[in-house]
């Protein structure tokens, strides 16, 4: 509904209003090569040469096309540019399905107003990806309704396509390669399993399918073949493209030669020449070779010098245009027109500019809708919600989208480091993953309720926790911890939990009060190759409310059975803590041996290291129960109050968050300016006159100077004890060296050279910032003392010294 006639053209600079010389020597040249192209082909249609451009002026295509590099890292890559031009323009399809446009309007003018055609679409795009670095050409051809129109609701959205698997490579066979262990699964049970699995997805799948395609089945098109498209083609040989593609700019997508919704090409064109396509496209764009020098398949408008790209190398393609510019800088009018030789003249389009402001919003008005088969995407610009979503990916179970599965949302610049978040309305499960940094080293939660004590998993970042907790998976009856990379080879912790005898929530509850009864605490170990396999603790139980303890040990090479120990943990009887040993109190499996193991005496002293182990883990336990609930008092508060962080390097933002910042600390200091006043506590103690005495005057000026040298000479006083400490610590290294001289090694004797040193540099140092200090505390005295006698309110009492 955009009206274009509409729009300001007063302003633009002459190069669009008028063509010079060379330019309309162009426009000759391109009239008689249309009319030569008619004549020889008179069943083809004709040729988009030169459209009218925004201010009603024939410009040739070529010139229409800028190549600008754009100085931000996501646009030097064809991938980036192409998002970006489908992203930030809306689609406007061609007044007549059939016939090119009329008008081609300027990149600078179609970024304005962030609109255009298919035509307009791969001007701007071929104009990025030449500044780029690729060779990259505009498109006029033919394709599907599909594409034309730009319908995705029949395809499946990018982020929901599986990534292709690469196979895998073959091992070469090798006589010294170790030889794995024979399967002793049945092949045949296994190929009958897999086959009922394929039988039973593939009537699944055939059955989707049947059902779909009545839905999804396209409808004919009268115009099959005739409607008319504009793409961009990269062709390899410039930044490490290794085969030639089409980019669809209505999507940024990229599509293969032979793909079968482009139906033909009538010419290509870029910044240096024009050519029209000879060959037959029956086919489609299958057959057809891209090698625009080869003069047969591709006619060419200005033969010469002009290769394409892909034929120059680096060195003469700057020299061209080194050549080119220089020229059209000095180049006499009379002698252009004498000059029978013809190049492509610079194109009239101003720079192509895009502002940060402009390139981070993107998308018109900061917000884009798709719409894909069972799926809904949408995307924002940053900083345009407050909750910091960019991203929301709705999907459906059918094609009406009608009802919801899942709802996959990716958030930016959050302070509580939330990334991404998925929900599924199926199982009422929700997963929130998170970017480095979260305050609990947080990386992921999955619940279903944040309400404590119900099922949830959360994984962390083990490496910034001391305890390298990796996973903590919990319900109401049990948790598990999982650990990597611990220096007690421990890896994982299981606890399980009784019934309590009244139901009490615990929101706002201590973790020792009515906490969850430990029925058991199980702990595995991975193998500590430093001991011998039966001294290694493989798992160790704690059965709590049994009062029993059971240790099993790794296997030892040639062994089908492990060592095991089983204590029965029982208290002397008149109530102390120490424990009685007996031989009932204890079972020991020693494998491949006959004796009980170790005597009494060692079983006693393992007995009371595991009894302590005990109660330290009972404590863990509790500060895991209480991080759980910490976690969960954090995200709640996160989620209620989301902030979300400026970058320092986002100059307009930041200067703003910093005013914001400001204003509010002013607003809870008090009054905005307002200066505390260094004479108020002695004025309070005169009772706050406003005319004083000279003798409450003197008193308010010797107390403040008093309270002030206090103040300072504390502060020299403090430095002068650290100096003093440090001499005497030096002191006793020398008197300690000069007794055991003759006892000490080398190296402890470097030690204690090195240790010296740092101490001598440490006092030197003490040493001069108390100079310092003194020297400074003396200044600042002198200060205020001509501060108090230059105060309105004691200097008519006071008289300078």
């Amino acid at each position: 509904d955009f009206d274009w006639s509409s729009i300001d053209t007063s302003q633009l600079p002459s190069s669009y209003k008028t063509n010079s010389l060379k330019e309309k020597k162009l426009l000759r040249i391109a009239d008689h090569f249309l009319q030569q192209y008619t004549h020889l082909c008179p069943d083809r249609k004709p040729l988009f040469l030169h459209p009218l451009n925004e201010c009603g002026v024939q410009k040739f295509v070529s010139t229409t096309v800028r190549p600008t590099q754009l100085p931000y890292p996501e646009l030097h890559h064809w991938d980036g540019c192409a998002s970006f031009v489908s992203d930030y323009l809306t689609m406007e399809p061609l007044k007549s399905p059939v016939t090119p446009p009329s008008s081609l309007y300027s990149p600078t003018t179609i970024l304005k107003y962030q609109r255009g055609n298919c035509f307009d679409f791969s001007v701007l795009l071929c104009s990025i990806l030449l500044g780029a670095g690729y060779d990259a050409y505009c498109v006029h051809g033919y394709a599907t309704r599909k594409v034309c129109t730009l319908d995705e609701t029949l395809e499946l959205c990018p982020l929901l396509r599986k990534p292709q698997e690469l196979p895998k490579e073959e091992m070469k066979s090798n006589k010294y390669r170790i030889k794995t262990l024979p399967d002793v699964q049945s092949k045949l049970e296994l190929q009958q399993e897999a086959e009922k699995k394929a039988e039973t997805e593939a009537a699944q799948k055939n059955k989707e399918r049947e059902e779909e395609k009545e839905v999804e089945k396209p409808e004919h098109d009268p115009l099959y073949g005739l409607r008319v498209h504009a793409w961009v083609l990269v062709l390899p040989g410039k930044r490490e493209v290794p085969e030639t593609f089409f980019i669809n700019p209505f999507t940024g997508n990229s599509h293969s030669t032979t793909d079968e919704h482009f139906l033909g090409i009538e010419s290509v064109w870029n910044h240096r020449n024009y050519w029209v396509n000879m060959q037959d496209c029956r086919n489609g764009c299958k057959d057809l070779i891209f090698d625009l020098g080869d003069a047969v398949r591709w006619e060419v408008m200005l033969p010469g010098r002009n290769k394409p790209l892909h034929l120059l190398s680096d060195s003469e393609e700057e020299k061209e245009l080194w050549d080119r510019e220089t020229y059209h800088m000095v180049s006499d009018p009379k002698k252009e027109e004498e000059d029978m030789s013809f190049d492509m003249p610079l194109s009239w389009v101003s720079q192509i500019q895009i502002s940060c402001r402009e390139f981070e919003t993107r998308w018109p008005q900061g917000r884009k809708v798709i719409l894909y088969k069972k799926a809904k995407l949408e995307k924002w610009a940053p900083y345009l919600n407050g909750n910091g979503l960019v991203q929301r990916l709705t999907i459906y179970t059918d094609l009406d989208r009608t009802e919801v599965v899942e709802v996959r949302e990716w958030f930016k610049n959050r302070e509580d480091m939330l990334d991404r978040r998925e929900v599924n309305k199926q199982t009422q499960l929700t997963t929130e993953y998170f970017s480095p940094g979260h305050l609990r080293a947080l990386k992921a939660h999955t619940y279903a309720s944040l309400e404590p004590e119900t099922e949830r998993t959360m994984e962390f970042y083990h490496k910034a926790r001391a305890d390298e907790l990796q996973k903590r998976v919990e319900n109401a009856h049990e948790m598990t911890e999982y650990f990597v990379g611990r220096d007690d080879f421990l890896h994982i912790r299981h606890t399980e939990f009784g019934k309590r005898g009244k139901e009490i929530h615990l929101a706002g509850t201590g973790t020792d009060i009515n906490s969850r009864p430990i029925v058991q605490i199980k702990e595995c170990f991975h193998r500590n190759l430093e001991k011998p396999a039966d001294e290694d603790i493989a798992e160790c139980i704690f059965l709590i409310t049994e009062e029993k303890i059971h240790l099993t040990y790794h296997l030892k090479d040639k062994y089908i059975t492990a060592s095991k120990k089983l204590f029965k943990v029982a208290k002397d009887e008149s109530g102390g803590n120490e424990i009685e040993m007996t031989p009932e109190t204890c079972l020991v499996y020693q494998a491949g041996s006959s004796e009980k193991g170790k005597n009494l005496f060692h079983l006693c002293k393992l007995l009371q290291k595991l009894t302590e182990k005990e109660e330290q883990l009972k404590r863990q336990v509790r500060k895991s129960e209480a991080e759980v609930l910490k976690i969960l008092k954090i995200r709640e508060e996160e989620e209620t109050d989301i902030k979300l962080s400026v970058s320092i390097y986002d100059t307009e933002r930041y200067q703003k968050r910093r005013q914001e910042y400001e204003a509010t600390k002013n607003e809870l200091l008090g009054q905005e300016g307002q200066k505390l006043d260094y004479l108020a506590p002695f004025l309070i103690q005169t009772g706050n006159r406003e005319k004083m005495t000279k003798g409450q005057a003197l008193r308010v000026r010797d107390d403040c100077l008093a309270d002030f040298k206090s103040r300072l000479s504390g502060k020299v006083k403090i430095i002068q004890a650290h100096f003093e400490k440090a001499v005497k610590e030096l002191e006793k290294k020398n008197q300690w060296f000069q007794e055991n001289q003759n006892r000490l090694s080398a190296e402890e004797e470097d030690d204690f050279l090195l240790c010296c040193s740092e101490l001598k540099f440490k006092i030197k140092v003490l040493e001069l910032r108390l100079e310092r200090e003194k020297h400074t505390a003396w200044q600042k005295y002198i200060a205020l003392k001509e501060k108090l006698y230059k105060d309105p309110r004691l200097a008519e009492h006071l008289s300078h010294p």
